[in-house]
C-alpha cells in the first residue's frame, strides 16, 4: 500500500491522470484447462510492451523513454495506470485487454479499499467505507465519539486484567485497524501499541481497541491529502518539543 500511496502522490504532484483497470475475475477463479509455460517455449516470440518491474516492489512496473513515463501498479486483479503520455496509456490498455480481458473503469476512484476524492487543490485518499463497515461490524455506531485514539490516563500492561476467553475478536479488530493505518496515520501509534498484546489479549486491551473505534467514529472520512502545488518543500509538524 505504500507504493500505491506514493504513486498517487507523484501523479497528483505531476498533474498526471490516473486510471483504474480490473482484470476479469474468471481468470483467477476458474480451473485451468490450458498448458501453462513457466518459460517461453523455444521458437515462440512474445511481444514486449517495454515495461520493467521495480526492484522495490514487483507489483510496480514502469516504462521510461525520453519524456515518456508510465507507471503500472498491479494487485491481483486491480490495476492503476498513470503517466505522462495518454497515447501510451491507451496503447497499454489495448494490450492488456487483448491479453487478459480487462474492464476499463475510467478515472481512479476506489482502489483496495481506498477512496480517491478529487479536489481543486489536490486529492484526498481515505477509507471511509471501510471505517463505517468496521464500526457496524463491532457495533460501535450507537456510541458517542471520542477525541483521542487512546485514553492518556490508561497505561496498558501485558499482565493487567483478566485474559480474554476468545482472543480472536481482538486479533481481528487490531488487524483491521492496522489496515486502516494506510490512510489514518493518526492511529498508527495506538494500533502499534495494541499489536503488542496479540498473543496474550486481555479485557483492558480490548477496551482500548474499542476506544480507537470510538475515536474513528468522530471523523470516518479523515484521510491523507496530496496537494497539486508545485512547492516541493518538506514540512514537519509535532505536538510537543
Amino acid at each position: 500500500m505504500t507504493i500505491v500511496r506514493s504513486l498517487i502522490g507523484i501523479a497528483v504532484k505531476k498533474g498526471w491522470q490516473m486510471f483504474q483497470l480490473d482484470v476479469n475475475n474468471a481468470l483467477l477463479h476458474e480451473d485451468l484447462h490450458e498448458e501453462v509455460y513457466v518459460e517461453v517455449p523455444q521458437g515462440l516470440v512474445v511481444d514486449k510492451p517495454g515495461y520493467t518491474y521495480s526492484l522495490l516492489d514487483y507489483s510496480l512496473f514502469h516504462k521510461k523513454k525520453g519524456s515518456l513515463v508510465v507507471f503500472v501498479a498491479v494487485y491481483i486483479d486491480d490495476v492503476i495506470v498513470t503517466g505522462t503520455h495518454q497515447e501510451e496509456i491507451d496503447s497499454l490498455k489495448s494490450f492488456l485487454h487483448e491479453t487478459f480481458k480487462i474492464k476499463i473503469l475510467g478515472r481512479l476512484h476506489y482502489f483496495l479499499g481506498m477512496e480517491v476524492l478529487y479536489k481543486e487543490d489536490g486529492v484526498v485518499i481515505s477509507q471511509r467505507k471501510f471505517t463505517m463497515d468496521l464500526l457496524k461490524e463491532f457495533e460501535c455506531t450507537q456510541y458517542s465519539s471520542l477525541t483521542s485514539p487512546l485514553d492518556p490516563s490508561t497505561k496498558l500492561k501485558a499482565d493487567e486484567s483478566p485474559l480474554l476467553i476468545d482472543p480472536s475478536n481482538y486479533r481481528k479488530l487490531v488487524g483491521k485497524l492496522n489496515f486502516l493505518t494506510n490512510t489514518r496515520l493518526d492511529i498508527s501509534y495506538s494500533v502499534q501499541h495494541l499489536s503488542q498484546y496479540m498473543h496474550s489479549s486481555r479485557e483492558a486491551h480490548l477496551k482500548a481497541a474499542y476506544h480507537v473505534l470510538r475515536y474513528l467514529k468522530g471523523d470516518p472520512s479523515l484521510g491523507i491529502f496530496f496537494s497539486n502545488s508545485k512547492d516541493y518543500g518538506i514540512r514537519a509538524f509535532c505536538d510537543s518539543d
